[in-house]
């Protein structure tokens, strides 16, 4: 499994390099620059901030500048968010991300997979035509338009729920809104994977042996169905767990919570070079972590997957 692990890691810095180069040079093409919002500098202030952040010189040799610092762990100042850098921004954001995408991912596995674990048990009865009726219905509906409407009816209308903010990050009704918004498309999603994935587990031969041997129902589906079927599941968590921890961007930007997502979006309006790669880097590093923490899974869940 070391070796394993070891490979796995070993193979993930050429992908890196390349999400470090394609994005560099993408967010360098875009119009526009860092210091174009700000109110007019003479030609000399100007001249001085571009030699300040290495902007005076050609864009290959920016490049291996920056390439250079990201190597020594280093991802440069940020250039809106003055006296931080992107490292002290990424960590101050990271762990409210992480909280808010963790619950997230937590509530989906949980509600998600029992519904989908419901719902094939009671394949084409009433049972499973509702909770697939509202899968769909969440599957439908995009972050962006369910979290006005949670605020509207639940923090407007009926008052029950601040709208916005993250409080002091200890109160617990500034969370509710922001984690179920995010979380009903995932609950969705899982609920689907997990009714089709179980149905066809249940059809397996090793459940008719199972239950020929006199297994109870709820032993066979928990001993022996459950391990195969949350396979798919768990293929489906790896990179939307790195997605939804730190690109929950929608739901941060609406409830003003002060995330990763939103420094990302406030960097890529503001031309901040250096924040928008750190976000894009950071996200980068989940993505591989992520999917290689389902390969490991995958080997837990299914030995004979592991030695593949």
């Amino acid at each position: 499994m070391f070796s394993f692990v070891a490979k796995r890691l070993l193979g993930a810095v050429p992908t890196l390099f390349v999400i470090i180069t394609i994005a560099f040079f993408m967010i360098r093409l875009a119009p526009g620059g860092p210091f174009d919002s700000e109110r007019a500098v003479p030609p000399e202030i100007q001249a001085n901030l571009n030699k300040v952040y290495h902007l005076d010189q050609p864009l290959v040799g920016q490049y291996w500048l920056y390439l250079k610092s990201v190597l020594g762990g280093n991802f440069g100042p940020s250039f809106s968010y003055k006296d931080y850098s992107v490292t002290e921004l990424i960590w101050n954001g990271f762990p409210v991300s992480m909280e808010l995408g963790l619950t997230a991912v937590f509530l989906a596995v949980l509600i998600g997979g029992s519904l989908g674990t419901l719902a094939a048990l009671r394949q084409n009865r009433p049972a499973d035509y509702t909770i697939m009726t509202a899968a769909m219905t969440g599957i439908t509906i995009p972050n962006f338009v369910m979290a006005p409407l949670l605020t509207l009816v639940l923090g407007v209308y009926l008052r029950l729920l601040p709208v916005g903010g993250w409080g002091n990050g200890h109160e617990i009704q500034y969370k509710i809104l922001p984690i179920v918004a995010l979380a009903l498309p995932q609950i969705a999603y899982v609920s689907r994977l997990t009714r089709g994935s179980m149905i066809e587990v249940l059809r397996s031969n090793f459940i008719r042996t199972a239950r020929a041997k006199g297994l109870s129902e709820w032993l066979t589906v928990t001993r022996h169905a459950a391990r195969a079927a949350f396979l798919p599941v768990v293929s489906y968590l790896g990179p939307a767990c790195a997605g939804i921890i730190t690109g929950s961007v929608v739901i941060e930007q609406i409830f003003s919570i002060p995330g990763i997502g939103r420094y990302f979006i406030q960097g890529a309006l503001n031309r901040d070079y250096t924040l928008v790669m750190g976000v894009v880097i950071f996200y980068g590093v989940l993505i591989i972590l992520f999917n290689l923490i389902v390969d490991v899974l995958y080997g837990v869940l299914d030995p004979k997957l592991a030695h593949r």
